[in-house]
């Protein structure tokens, strides 16, 4: 809102400094400070709030190091999150974006699913919370709307560049040509970025047009079932990453950083055009959420680092999954995934192996083996007797390692 205010302000009386909130850079910078100032002034009010509401954490007994000393926790804060992610977004950025308007659908539906499964935990004295297929349905029905509006919508479009020998012809007429004129007519397009193959690129389309070219008009299709599939893992991912005291919150925001990295560089035809990547056009405007998502992460952790003060429960957890994915499938980076999330794919396959070889020797043996001491992973290292401060941190810079190697890829070919 303050975004169209400076603008008209601009626009009619020239006031002075208005023109800043026309640069992306400085929104950005404006919107990460006003999350961290949201987020850690009136976190701590929130917080009160939830004690006064006795909205406490119920402790399983785990046999976990410093489990009971938890008990009584207040949960929900990623209600903090959300609040000093949206206040930012809604003042600074372009509303009629639609990546924007994505994030906020994204952020609200998945903080709602979270919000009801906190709900039922701690007022209706149910520790399953809400059930596990409604949650599913939840992540289908946002895989649904994320799927369908990115490959409808007129303004999700993409660019490439032109064929060398074209680039060469034009270059040769102009040396000081400017980078736009050597990209492709702007188009629909259902192509993504896939690391470590030639080109660095793939056509979801060529999934089913080897079986007719005329099937080109179904990709539709697989590219929603893709999306589905990427945001049911990736927030139940950061769902399963969130059982230590910092580990999704830090994570979280080092995968987010990254991402916004690849959004600035792909809304800009200047950096696309150096990296020889496809040019997304407005995407870039996701830079304001970004900022704004990473602000209200770190403010978070001012309370939930070691000893937490407060919870995110699954009302954060859930949200930030879903939050990570929609980015990625909006800046075509949705299957770098596995590298640039590799802690919750971590996460995601202790438990599956763990509950897979349980059943498996359970029924071959008579009795119930177990690949690690426990699971999530991160538990297994608490069992193997890490204090869970010095777990976090490896885990931090495992993810920041991961982040590095996820931006290298955009030069390997």
């Amino acid at each position: 809102m303050l975004y169209y205010l400076f603008e008209y302000l601009e626009q009619q009386f020239q006031f002075p400094g208005a023109s800043l909130f026309g640069f992306l850079t400085f929104r950005a910078a404006v919107a990460i400070i006003l999350s961290l100032l949201i987020s850690t002034i009136f976190g701590k009010r929130i917080i009160r709030f939830l004690q006064k509401q006795q909205v406490g954490e119920t402790i399983r007994d785990l046999g976990l190091e410093g489990q009971v000393e938890k008990a009584g926790t207040p949960t929900m804060g990623g209600i903090i999150i959300i609040l000093a992610t949206l206040i930012p977004v809604l003042l600074l950025a372009k509303l009629e974006n639609i990546y924007i308007i994505l994030l906020v659908v994204t952020t609200i539906w998945m903080g709602t699913i979270g919000f009801i499964d906190d709900y039922i935990k701690k007022f209706k004295n149910n520790k399953e919370g809400l059930k596990g297929r409604f949650k599913v349905l939840g992540q289908v029905g946002l895989g649904i709307i994320i799927g369908a509006t990115m490959y409808f919508h007129d303004d999700v479009t993409i660019k490439e560049k032109l064929p060398e020998e074209q680039q060469s012809v034009l270059l040769a007429e102009d040396p000081d040509i400017s980078p736009s004129k050597l990209f492709e007519v702007e188009g629909k397009s259902t192509k993504t970025t896939i690391p470590f193959v030639k080109g660095n690129e793939f056509d979801y389309a060529d999934l089913i047009t080897w079986i007719s070219p005329e099937m080109s008009k179904y990709a539709w299709i697989i590219f929603i079932l893709a999306s589905i599939f990427i945001i049911t893992a990736v927030s139940n991912g950061a769902n399963l990453t969130d059982g230590i005291d910092g580990l999704a919150a830090g994570t979280s925001a080092i995968i987010v950083l990254t991402l916004g990295i690849f959004a600035w560089v792909s809304g800009n035809i200047i950096f696309s055009d150096y990296l020889d990547i496809m040019y997304i056009p407005r995407v870039e405007e996701i830079t304001i959420y970004i900022a704004a998502f990473v602000g209200a992460l770190i403010g978070f952790l001012w309370y939930n680092a070691y000893p937490a003060q407060v919870f995110m429960g699954d009302t954060g957890s859930l949200t930030i999954g879903g939050i990570i994915a929609v980015i990625a499938i909006a800046v075509r980076k949705e299957w770098l995934i596995p590298v640039l999330c590799g802690i919750f794919l971590a996460e995601n396959l202790s438990v599956m192996m763990q509950v897979s070889y349980f059943k498996y020797t359970r029924k071959k043996y008579g009795e119930g083996r177990r690949i690690f001491k426990m699971s999530p992973l991160h538990h297994h290292y608490q069992k193997s007797g890490y204090h869970e401060s010095k777990i976090v941190t490896r885990f931090w810079i495992i993810g920041i390692l991961l982040a590095i190697i996820s931006i290298v890829t955009l030069k390997i070919r």
